[in-house]
């Protein structure tokens, strides 16, 4: 006997099997049975950018995008690559654009949208960056005040980063019929 499947009123994947909590094509969350609310086109075109809630796995995933691109930029390259020196305060102005970066990508990857998981994984990344990059710091010496403004900052960029990725993912927003 064939499993009932629910639709998805994002995307119209009908392929969903019952009682499943997201769409498997598009991430979005499915309204189940009676307590499933009849919306308008107008008010699905204003929900379509709001986030549903905190996904533990999007949450690991971009937890690793963001320590693997700081890792490797902030702490790997300059010892492959002895010209760049990224102690210090230089460390963290770059690391501004490599949060970015990766709120990007894990906007563009993950089904469904998720602005919070990026920026809390930026947060989680920068306490020990931040940290390193005031203990390593040697020629350019900054108070450590300014440290904690410039991750906050990147921090603020991985939210900016994952909503651009967000709209290259879903794409142009839907004509309103009028």
């Amino acid at each position: 006997m064939a499993e009932a499947m629910m639709t998805c009123g994002n995307c119209g994947c009908d392929k969903n099997p019952k009682g499943s909590p997201r769409c498997i094509q598009c991430g979005q969350a499915l309204e189940q049975g009676p307590a499933r609310i009849q919306r308008s086109q107008e008010e699905e075109i204003e929900r379509r950018y709001q986030q549903e809630g905190l996904s533990l796995q999007w949450l690991g995933l971009a937890l690793v995008v963001q320590a693997a691109l700081t890792g490797i930029v902030i702490f790997g390259l300059p010892r492959a690559v002895s010209v760049l020196d990224f102690e210090g305060g230089n460390g963290m102005i770059m690391c501004i654009p490599i949060w970015f970066v990766g709120g990007i990508l894990t906007g563009i990857v993950s089904p469904g949208r998720t602005f919070i998981e990026p920026t809390v994984a930026a947060f989680i990344v920068s306490v020990p960056t931040t940290f390193l990059l005031v203990e390593s710091q040697t020629v350019r010496i900054l108070p450590t005040f300014l440290y904690v403004i410039l991750a906050a900052i990147g921090v603020l960029f991985t939210l900016i980063g994952a909503y651009v990725g967000e709209r290259v993912q879903l794409g142009p927003p839907p004509k309103r019929v009028d």
